[in-house]
């Protein structure tokens, strides 16, 4: 399994590191990684999951 190299975090994280970094795959899915502690590895996820979660936080499905 290769490590995607293009990397990236949201604009709202400002200049802190307390955020998750994600990456685009070559099938279309999405893997996510602790930008904290990069060396420990990331979670894939499938085109179809990513949209789901997507889906989730715009209709309000995650909010406390």
């Amino acid at each position: 399994m290769d490590t995607p190299t293009n990397w990236r975090k949201s604009s709202f994280s400002g200049s802190t590191n307390e955020c998750v970094e994600i990456a685009d795959l070559a099938d279309g899915g999405r893997a996510v990684r602790d930008s904290k502690r990069p060396d420990d590895g990331f979670f894939r996820f499938t085109a179809g999951e990513w949209s789901a979660f997507i889906s989730g936080v715009k209709a309000g499905e995650f909010d406390q």
